[in-house]
């Protein structure tokens, strides 16, 4: 076999998931449900807008769909004593790793064009204009969003031997990452300046405070929107400051999204490649 091979199989397995097609349809219906308030409102009906709000919600709904699907992918087959079959046939542990991400991510990114390919459909029946640009800009966005939360679960997956233990680092991840960075004055970030600044009085600029929250995955994505979005839309995110410095741009951004997509494979790579499975 090979990581074809593997993904293939995975793909087939996880495509047969009950949890996966609830959550996905509720994604679905999520998206029908704002774009149905955005037509129905007082004033004219306006995508831009109505994708914002979707993101704003996505934020919270879309790490947990890719952390859901993926974080048993390798741990659940350690600790059924599975994987050592599937490395027998054989497979290396690269094939394994790389098969499974993959195939979570296709499933992943399926999950993502699908809604908004009803999204679509609303906005061509609601709406006045498709914005196919802006629209197409925001679906690329997410599908990256949820690639980067499937690497992460990937590799949270291949570095724990355990259900218990994959579940644990994904559930730490997304209140690390997410639930803990998206209100800048709630965020571990105001606690870390406030420890920096405030007891130890180190005067570090709040620019540099900003960046180091740019590093979470769900940031580094809101952060990219200006790349995507019309010049004449004011940006939703929180604290945007255009007259920052440039490690505060959108390409900046773009690429620690990128980055995402290939760090955490690697890392828990080099921790499956290095654990002992029995």
């Amino acid at each position: 076999m090979s990581v074809r091979s593997v993904a293939k199989k995975d793909f087939l397995d996880v495509r047969r998931s009950k949890s996966v097609w609830i959550v996905s349809g509720l994604y679905a219906l999520l998206v029908v449900f704002l774009f149905y308030l955005g037509q129905s409102g007082p004033g004219e009906p306006n995508v831009v807008y109505q994708l914002m709000n979707l993101t704003s919600v996505g934020l919270l709904f879309i790490p947990i769909i890719a952390l859901m699907m993926v974080y048993l992918a390798i741990a659940g087959e350690r600790e059924s004593g599975s994987i050592r079959y599937l490395l027998s046939l054989p497979n290396t542990r690269r094939d394994v790793v790389l098969g499974k991400y993959l195939s979570r991510g296709a499933v992943g990114a399926s999950v993502i064009l699908v809604a908004f390919g009803v999204g679509a459909v609303m906005a061509v029946l609601w709406y006045p204009s498709l914005e196919p640009t802006v629209f197409a800009g925001v679906a690329g966005l997410t599908v990256l969003l949820t690639l980067a939360y499937v690497s992460v679960a990937i590799g949270i997956s291949a570095a724990t031997g355990s259900r218990s233990r994959a579940m644990a680092g994904s559930i730490g991840f997304y209140f690390l990452s997410n639930l803990l960075m998206i209100i800048p004055s709630f965020s571990i970030i105001a606690g870390l300046k406030h420890v920096l600044n405030g007891r130890l009085g180190l005067g570090l600029s709040d620019h540099l405070f900003e960046f180091i929250r740019m590093l979470s995955p769900t940031i580094a994505f809101r952060k990219s929107f200006p790349l995507v979005l019309p010049s004449d839309v004011e940006a939703f995110m929180v604290n945007a400051d255009p007259s920052g410095p440039s490690y505060l741009a959108p390409e900046v951004a773009f690429t620690i999204l990128i980055a995402w997509l290939v760090v955490p494979i690697a890392l828990g790579l080099w921790w499956f490649n290095r654990a002992d499975l029995g």
